[in-house]
């Protein structure tokens, strides 16, 4: 007797996940060492807020990395329906980092901000922050693409975290040479405006991964589609029920269909199989559960 579902790992859809995590642990601990080290030589407090958002996501990095690898293992008896669910459970901890980075960020910069600002010269930290941004670009770009062509939440929001970063640093920068050419007080105060974009990114990494973690639905607009998807398929008479529900990040459906009351029960058992594959096919839906019920 089966007790697990059938498992078929998507080896392309692996190696695009593995793409996309070389790509976010390499770029974000060159950015750390880097923008660390010019802030320990330039004092500058937007510097240093913004190697602490990079701190952040070295850490997020590297349990991404393990959330990812566990959460692609296969069904077994212990998880029938499959590992999904360390996914958005690794998130959380990735969003409480993200969370203290934004703390750290913020109380150096009013220590700085009560102390009465320091002027820092230019040179390295501008080109630190130049280089940051143009480097968080291109990792926005690809992971981007790579969420897309792989339908990932969680690398969708990697890439708007990376976007999140790219205005941080040119913040920080514009703080780097008020500093200089308006008042001393514009390195505080642009580190304490990284803070905050810190926290925005943090509040929409909790809000994402616990409705991912406590089985939430999917987008309003998604259920409609569903529905005509599977009213396409040949001997579907009407739709009548629609559930969804995440598993992690991956949305389950459960669709109950009206088929004719006089076919057999092969007969129908196709039509439900046929539904079943036309909405697998969709980039959102890992899986589906189709019940057939006679129209009266």
């Amino acid at each position: 007797m089966q007790l697990i579902r059938d498992y078929k790992p998507d080896k392309t859809r692996q190696q695009f996940f593995r793409n996309a995590l070389m790509i976010t642990v390499a770029g974000n601990l060159l950015l750390v060492l880097g923008k660390g080290a010019v802030a320990y030589l330039s004092d500058s407090r937007a510097l240093y807020a913004d190697a602490a958002n990079s701190a952040s996501d070295v850490v997020y990095s590297f349990m991404l990395v393990l959330g990812l690898w566990i959460a692609q293992q296969p069904p077994d008896l212990s998880h029938p329906q499959g590992h999904a669910r360390f996914e958005p459970l690794v998130g959380l901890a990735v969003a409480a980092a993200m969370t203290f980075a934004g703390y750290e960020a913020g109380r150096a910069s009013v220590v700085r901000l009560l102390a009465g600002g320091l002027a820092v010269e230019p040179g390295w930290p501008t080109l630190a922050l130049l280089g940051s941004a143009l480097l968080k670009g291109a990792m926005f770009l690809s992971v981007r693409a790579i969420a897309r062509r792989v339908s990932s939440p969680t690398l969708g929001t990697v890439a708007q975290d990376n976007l999140s970063d790219v205005l941080t640093s040119i913040a920080a920068f514009v703080g780097v040479i008020g500093s200089n050419l308006l008042h001393p007080l514009a390195d505080p105060v642009a580190g304490a405006l990284v803070s905050v974009w810190i926290f925005r990114a943090a509040f929409g990494a909790w809000k994402e991964n616990l409705h991912y973690l406590t089985g939430g639905g999917a987008p309003p607009e998604l259920p409609g589609k569903i529905r005509t998807v599977a009213q396409a398929v040949p001997g579907v008479l009407d739709v009548h029920q629609v559930l969804t529900e995440y598993v992690g990040a991956r949305l389950i459906l459960d669709l109950h269909i009206n088929v004719d009351k006089t076919l057999s029960i092969t007969e129908a058992h196709a039509i439900a199989d046929a539904v079943q594959e036309a909405l697998e096919a969709l980039p959102e839906v890992d899986r589906a559960y189709v019940h057939v019920e006679p129209l009266l």
